[in-house]
């Protein structure tokens, strides 16, 4: 009895309020420890291009490339439509102008602009300008046909020169080897085809045509011979070659024409004509 006489009622009560107190912290403090902290980024002062730039552009400045902007007065100004543009996804390419395109492109040859074409859509509209196969093709062949618009576009123009040119040097290349079945295959089996050797005889018809070059691959002299200033003008089942033999490069050069048709897939030649403008005509039919 004496030791409850010692704590009134009021003590007991303060005594119990404070031990709440002190378990309600204590439970507060282990509380903290045990949650995890939930972590906030340090703001990091960095320069987003898009964002800045497109607020910076409806605030009326005029954007650097750091980021930073110099305040103007309001008024018309082309930096918003210059952001716009960037902010498309333009490439390089796509702000080039046309002219400084199509020029980087002629530095290119024929396999280098078939490769680019196929890297990606963007290249492949680039290497497929028609101002770019023109130039490619003033570059590898003419400039006499400058002011020709070919029906299928200059690409598919540059194409068909190519291969009339191959087929021409195919040509050469048969006359080197004397080889009179592959020459009977290349022309055209037909009675109209004709043949002019450098002899001025003309030969009629392919039986005659063939003769004429067996004659001139039996001849014991070798057919060493250099062919220059090659010219081709394709249409859409004709075309037709010009160029200069050179057979000994101290005498003057053979003029030589070629005609050829286009049967049933494939290019025959139905027409040669050599001849020799000036010096006297010691070749024969051969002219190389």
């Amino acid at each position: 009895m004496e030791i409850f006489s010692v704590f009134s009622e009021p003590s007991f009560v303060a005594v119990a309020v404070t031990a709440l107190c002190f378990l309600f912290a204590l439970f507060s403090l282990l509380r903290s420890f045990s949650l995890p902290r939930r972590f906030t980024p340090p703001r990091k002062h960095h320069c987003d291009c898009a964002s800045d730039s497109a607020s910076v552009a409806a605030a009326g400045a005029v954007p650097y490339l750091n980021g930073g902007a110099e305040m103007l007065e309001p008024g018309p100004v082309p930096a918003p439509l210059v952001l716009a543009e960037r902010l498309t996804g333009s490439s390089m390419m796509e702000e080039l102008v046309p002219e400084i395109t199509t020029h980087a492109l002629s530095y290119l040859d024929y396999p280098s602009l078939c490769r680019l074409s196929m890297t990606n859509s963007l290249m492949r509209k680039a290497a497929n300008d028609d101002n770019a196969w023109k130039a490619l093709y003033h570059k590898d062949f003419t400039l006499e046909q400058d002011s020709i618009t070919p029906t299928n576009g200059w690409k598919a123009y540059y194409a068909a020169t190519r291969a009339i040119v191959n087929i021409n040097t195919e040509f050469f290349n048969i006359v080197r080897d004397k080889s009179l079945p592959a020459m009977s295959r290349f022309w055209l089996n037909g009675d109209y085809v004709k043949c002019i050797h450098a002899s001025g005889e003309l030969f009629s018809g392919f039986n005659a045509v063939m003769q004429s070059w067996q004659l001139a691959f039996n001849w014991e002299q070798g057919l060493n011979f250099q062919v220059r200033d090659v010219r081709a003008r394709v249409l859409a089942d004709m075309a037709w070659v010009t160029m200069k033999t050179y057979v000994d490069m101290d005498t003057g050069p053979f003029n030589v024409t070629n005609v050829f048709e286009f049967h049933n897939g494939r290019w025959y030649m139905v027409h040669h004509h050599s001849s020799m403008m000036n010096g006297d005509v010691d070749h024969h039919i051969v002219h190389g």
